[in-house]
C-alpha cells in the first residue's frame, strides 16, 4: 500500500501538532509545515516527521515549499490548512483596516495562496484531500445564539474570516469535483488563542480534522464538521 502524504501549516504547536501527531499514529507520512524553522524543525524532530519551511503570506516561501515537496515527495494525498490567527484582542472600535488585512491575510488570502501552489501536488494524489480549519465562530447560526459561547464572544474580524473560510470551503468543493474539500470547526479548545481556556483538550480539537484528513474516495465533500457532526451555516 501507497502511504498516505499529509502536509500541515501552522503545525509546530496546538492544533496542528496535535493533528500531525494523530495522523502519523494512523500511518500518515507527514510533513510539518511551520513559519519558524527552530519550532518547526523541533516540531518534526519530536514527530518523526519532516519539516518543510513555509510562510503562508509570502508568496516566494510558498513556491519554494511546494517546489520542495514536489522534489522530494513527488505529491501530496492531503492539504490540512491549519495556520491561522486571531487578531487584536480589543474592542470593536479600535480595530483598523491594517489588523483586518494582517488577519484576513494569513486566514483566508493565506489558505488561497497555499491551495492554489499546492494544487498540482494534489493532483498528483488519487484520492487528494483539503481539510481547511474553520470555526464555529464564523456560523451565523452560531453566532446568533446567545445561550453558546460563539454568540457571547465578540471577534469581528477572527469571525468574519473563519465564515470566508468555510464559504471558501464550499466554493472548492464545487469548483474541483476530484478532490474532497472540507472545512473543520475544533470547538472550544485550549490553545494559545484563548490562554488555555477552552474545555476541550487538542486531542479533542482535532477530532473533525482528523476524520476529514482520513475520509476515503467516497468520503464527503463540501460539508462543514466538529466532532459531533455536521455544523450549522
Amino acid at each position: 500500500m501507497t502511504t498516505t502524504t499529509t502536509f500541515i501549516t501552522g503545525a509546530n504547536k496546538s492544533l496542528g501538532y496535535e493533528t500531525a501527531r494523530r495522523l502519523i499514529e494512523a500511518g500518515h507520512s507527514v510533513l510539518i509545515g511551520a513559519r519558524d524553522p527552530e519550532r518547526g524543525q523541533a516540531a518534526a524532530d519530536a514527530l518523526g516527521a519532516r519539516f518543510v519551511r513555509i510562510d503562508v503570506t509570502d508568496d516566494a516561501s510558498v513556491a519554494a515549499a511546494a517546489a520542495d515537496i514536489a522534489a522530494r515527495e513527488g505529491r501530496i494525498d492531503v492539504l490540512v490548512n491549519n495556520a491561522g490567527v486571531f487578531g487584536p484582542h480589543v474592542p470593536a472600535d479600535q480595530l483598523t483596516a491594517t489588523d483586518a488585512a494582517a488577519v484576513f491575510e494569513v486566514n483566508v488570502v493565506g489558505i488561497v495562496r497555499v491551495t492554489h501552489a499546492f494544487l498540482p501536488l494534489l493532483r498528483e494524489s488519487a484520492h487528494p484531500v483539503i481539510v481547511n480549519v474553520s470555526s464555529g465562530m464564523g456560523s451565523f447560526t452560531l453566532t446568533h445564539d446567545t445561550e453558546r459561547a460563539e454568540g457571547r464572544n465578540l471577534a469581528p474580524l477572527y469571525t468574519a474570516s473563519k465564515a470566508a473560510v468555510t464559504m471558501l470551503t464550499t466554493q472548492y468543493a464545487k469548483s474541483w469535483p476530484e478532490i474532497k474539500v472540507n472545512a473543520a470547526d475544533p470547538g472550544y479548545t485550549a490553545t494559545d488563542f484563548n490562554a488555555h481556556s477552552g474545555p476541550q483538550t487538542v486531542t479533542e480539537g482535532t477530532d473533525a480534522i482528523v476524520e476529514l484528513a482520513t475520509i476515503g474516495a467516497d468520503g464527503p465533500t463540501g460539508t462543514f464538521r466538529n466532532r459531533h457532526g455536521d455544523m450549522p451555516w
